[in-house]
């Protein structure tokens, strides 16, 4: 006879019990596993940020000490600047001072008279007749001798008039660039007989003095030491811009055609017309029985 397992056997309801809570805890297991694995890979994950943001520190750190390394320099210039600036504002005081002294109106607005030594330490402001106020030493007469009350001041001066006023040493100081110094040396030459070495020449009807540059070039090599002529060339160009823009262009330019060893060539001029404005010096002055300059090459 053939017996059927009892369903209401106990051990059987507790086998299969035990199967279904095994089942579940596999279950579990694999859900914490995948959960686990999951995790791992943010860890992985963040650790590889971590890292980078370690690197990327790294690196800024070392930025902020490049920065730093740069910055004591660029301050050590700019306390270099200040002081340059400072001595400069001395020199011009002490320009001022001496012009003072020789007799000139200088315009009020450009002087600070806290600033100015001069004998007694007495200045006296004064009217003119062009409305401006201007100071001078008291009972000074102005040295120009321009008529009607008004004083040629440092400030009515052009660019180039001031600059050939310094001596060498306030020049460099004034302005590093070598044209522009060269600028303010030609244009001494022309207007101050002690210079010597004048490379300018006496014009026509129309053009009061002119200098050419080749004459130009050898008066650069004159007076800068060493210098190739290859270089004093293009100093002459760079010059003659300089001339222009200091004398706020009352200089003109000219191209004229010369000839030399049956060779023609052109060759520029720089020209001071007779009816160009020049502060203190009176238009149309000419030279009698002068040269006239060469035809524009236009």
């Amino acid at each position: 006879m053939t017996t059927h397992p009892d369903h209401t056997d106990p051990n059987a309801s507790t086998v299969r019990a035990l199967a279904a809570e095994l089942e579940s805890l596999r279950e579990q297991i694999a859900t914490l596993e995948s959960t686990l694995e999951r995790k791992d890979d943010r860890l992985e994950r963040l650790e590889s940020d971590l890292e980078r943001t370690r690197e990327a520190n790294d690196r800024l750190e070392d930025r902020v000490d490049e920065l730093e390394d740069a910055r004591r320099p660029i301050e050590a210039r700019l306390d270099a600047h200040e002081k340059k600036l400072d001595a400069n504002k001395a020199r011009v005081g002490e320009l001022q001072a001496r012009e003072l002294e020789k007799g000139a109106h200088l315009l009020d607005a450009n002087v600070d008279e806290h600033a100015i030594d001069v004998a007694d330490g007495r200045l006296e402001r004064i009217s003119k007749d062009d409305g401006r106020r201007h100071l001078r030493l008291p009972e000074s007469d102005d040295p120009l001798e321009r008529g009607g009350g008004v004083a040629l001041a440092h400030g009515d001066l052009l660019p180039i008039q001031q600059l050939a006023r310094m001596d060498d040493d306030m020049l460099h100081a004034t302005t590093s660039a070598l044209p522009s110094r060269l600028a303010a040396k030609l244009w001494k030459a022309r207007t101050d007989p002690g210079v010597g070495d004048d490379p300018w020449r006496s014009g026509s009807v129309d053009v009061r003095e002119y200098v050419t540059a080749s004459d130009m070039k050898h008066w650069i090599r004159r007076q800068e030491s060493g210098i190739s002529e290859s270089y004093a060339k293009k100093l002459v160009s760079r010059t003659i811009d300089a001339i222009r823009d200091l004398s706020k262009h009352r200089l003109a330019i000219e191209r004229t055609r010369q000839h030399k060893n049956g060779l023609e060539y052109t060759e520029r001029r720089v020209l001071l017309r007779t009816d160009a404005e020049i502060p203190g010096e009176t238009p149309g002055a000419t030279t009698e029985n002068a040269p006239a300059t060469g035809g524009v090459d236009g």
